[in-house]
C-alpha cells in the first residue's frame, strides 16, 4: 500500500509560477515512479512527468518538458513538481501517483497503481 497526499494547489496568473507536493508513505517505494498527471475540464487525465524512487531518474510528457520539474527529496518523503510560465490551458486537477516503475516509459494513467486526491490548479488569462 503506498499513500499520497497532494498539496500546493491555487489560482496563479497566466505565466506565472507554482509548486506542487505529495507526501509520499507506505512500503515498498522503491518499486515506484512517482508521478504527476493531470485532468482538465473534459478530458482524459494525462502524464505529466515521472521520478524513479530510488534512482531519481526522470520522464516528462514532451509538451511539458522545460517548464515543468519534477523532484523528490527521500528523506521528506516528498515529491514536488515546480510549474514555471504557467498558462491557462494547464488549468487541471493534478494529480500524484505511484506508477510501477518497469511498467513504463511511457507512463499511461491506467498503469498508475495508487493516486493521491488530487488539488486544483487554476491559471488565469
Amino acid at each position: 500500500q503506498v499513500q499520497l497526499v497532494e498539496s500546493g494547489g491555487g489560482v496563479v496568473q497566466g505565466g506565472g509560477s507554482l509548486t506542487l507536493s505529495c507526501v509520499v508513505s507506505g512500503e515498498r517505494l522503491s518499486m515506484y515512479a512517482m508521478s504527476w498527471f493531470r485532468q482538465a475540464p473534459g478530458k482524459e487525465r494525462e502524464f505529466v512527468a515521472a521520478i524513479a524512487w530510488i534512482s531519481g531518474s526522470t520522464y516528462y510528457e514532451e509538451s511539458m518538458k522545460g517548464r515543468f520539474i519534477i523532484s523528490r527529496d527521500r528523506t521528506k518523503s516528498t515529491v514536488s513538481l515546480r510549474m514555471n510560465t504557467l498558462k491557462p490551458e494547464d488549468t487541471a486537477v493534478y494529480y500524484c501517483a505511484a506508477v510501477p516503475q518497469w511498467l513504463g516509459p511511457p507512463f499511461p494513467a491506467s498503469i498508475a497503481a495508487y493516486w493521491g486526491q488530487g488539488t486544483q490548479v487554476t491559471v488565469s488569462s
